[in-house]
């Protein structure tokens, strides 16, 4: 939105929770090849000023992305919001290609790994796994038209409409669906 007071450069990072900051560089570093880059550690909070030791540690996922990682020894052990499904919240990162997503898999297959996928979404074909915290993993390499990306964005206020009032997918984008039947 140009002459919006707000203006964003991107995202700084993204943050999640990790049962152990070693083990999850370890993990990140090994198996999707990302550069730890950073840690702080501190025995008070900076914004509020509580007693809360944590291990913050940061992960380069190229292009500038960040992802970072609190280990929170005085915390409860960390779980999950038992009313959201597993599959939802997740981390996606781009991969250039399909052949690089399918080198991907094997050798992350290689590394003991689960992997789910390809899964055919239309525009971008995925593997799916979790991190050893349980945080969902994605990788996304996109193969959609520039004609496939316009129409998206031309019929997204329409499917955010339809679906505020039914609470129903719309069809908006049904070639989608009839894409991933090839």
């Amino acid at each position: 939105m140009t002459g919006h007071p707000v203006k964003l450069g991107g995202i700084h990072h993204a943050a999640y929770r990790c049962r152990d900051a070693a083990e999850t560089v370890d993990w990140y570093r090994r198996v999707l090849g990302m550069d730890y880059t950073t840690a702080f550690a501190e025995d008070h909070v900076p914004s509020t000023g509580e007693y809360d030791p944590y291990m913050h540690v940061f992960l380069d996922a190229g292009n500038g992305n960040v992802i970072a990682f609190f280990e929170l020894p005085n915390q409860p052990e960390m779980g999950r919001d038992p009313n959201t499904p597993a599959w939802v919240q997740h981390m996606a990162f781009r991969v250039p290609d399909l052949d690089a997503l399918l080198a991907a898999k094997t050798h992350i297959e290689g590394e003991g790994v689960d992997v789910l996928g390809p899964t055919h979404h239309g525009i971008f074909k995925s593997i799916y796994f979790f991190d050893p915290n349980g945080h969902r993993i994605e990788l996304a390499a996109d193969i959609g038209t520039d004609e496939q990306y316009a129409e998206l964005k031309r019929v997204a206020q329409p499917m955010l409409d339809e679906w505020s009032q039914t609470k129903k997918a719309p069809r908006h984008a049904d070639w989608l669906h009839a894409a991933s039947n090839e």
